[in-house]
């Protein structure tokens, strides 16, 4: 009977071990998801609001809504 010797197992270490291994994977995941985020649905976002507010005019908004009878304080100008 010849037996080759098994090595033995590491018992010591293994925790710190998996734990860097899954920190740095952690840390690699949620870096590419900000970075995602801030590409993919802030910026379109802010460019959105920045287009919006440079065409929009304020007053032709409130005029248009005040002759469709939104406002119960201010009457249509047509009446």
């Amino acid at each position: 009977m010849s037996s080759t010797l098994l090595p033995k197992p590491q018992m010591r270490g293994l925790l710190g071990k998996r734990l860097r291994v899954h920190i740095v994977g952690a840390l690699i995941a949620s870096l590419g998801s900000a970075i995602l985020y801030k590409y993919g649905v802030a910026e379109p976002r802010k460019r959105a609001y920045a287009d919006f507010y440079k065409n929009s005019d304020a007053m032709k908004d409130f005029e248009a809504m005040r002759e469709a009878g939104v406002f119960e304080s201010v009457q249509p100008k047509n009446s």
